[in-house]
């Protein structure tokens, strides 16, 4: 059985009906990847509940059915194309942010932030405020914010697509290499096919809201695109 299922994400738009059913297996990298407008990150939306699907759907993780629950309640982290931190707070105030609300403890708290700083060598960052990092540094701190709380699943919605090439390049190793370590389950979307054939174990493509093509990343060639 998949360590992920989701069946019957429907979401009709004007000039798009997305409609999809999909897999993923523990500890992968699934990259959703098609044209601007095929409805890729409305899909992680829905999974995370952040929107809502047209059609009841079903979203299966770990055995657990977690369609229907509010976000909190799912278990899932989702990193944006824009970090989404908040700017007004400083980088552990933002890291600390979600273990705070499930009433971690203050020290427990600081560890925690200071320990997964250093993991992505940004020891000393703690104080700085947000408004003051480059991109690739808010990206991190994103990350990190979202990976604190242990998610089940982490959805990555064009994380790197803000960043220069080099800078893409260097932070999708390190996003590939994490997941290796830590055995994480990812869904990503993004528009770079060399980055999604790079990062990936699995690739699924989207057109026009649906699957259209979805294998492994090996054997994923841009002419399907």
């Amino acid at each position: 059985m998949n360590f992920f299922q989701a069946k019957d994400i429907y979401k009709q738009y004007p000039d798009t009906t997305i409609d999809v059913n999909f897999s993923a297996e523990e500890g992968s990298i699934t990259t959703i990847v098609g044209p601007s407008g095929s409805g890729k990150s409305t899909v992680l939306r829905i999974i995370a509940g952040l929107e809502e699907s047209d059609r009841p759907e079903e979203i299966i993780l770990n055995n657990r059915i977690i369609s229907g629950l509010p976000c909190s309640k799912r278990n899932c982290s989702m990193v944006f194309q824009n970090s989404a931190l908040f700017m007004n707070m400083n980088v552990q105030q933002n890291i600390e942010y979600g273990l705070k609300s499930r009433k971690t403890d203050k020290i427990s708290r600081r560890n925690i932030c200071m320990e997964w700083l250093k993991r992505f060598n940004m020891e000393g960052f703690e104080k700085r405020k947000c408004n003051t990092l480059s991109g690739g540094e808010m990206q991190r701190v994103a990350l990190i914010r979202s990976l604190v709380v242990k998610p089940t699943l982490l959805l990555l919605d064009e994380p790197l697509s803000a960043l220069d090439a080099p800078l893409r390049k260097s932070l999708s190793s390190e996003i590939r290499a994490l997941q290796k370590k830590e055995k994480l389950t990812i869904i990503m979307v993004t528009h770079d096919l060399e980055e999604a054939r790079n990062i990936s174990d699995r690739i699924i493509l989207l057109k026009k809201g649906k699957i259209t093509w979805s294998g492994k990343a090996k054997d994923f060639s841009p002419e399907l695109f």
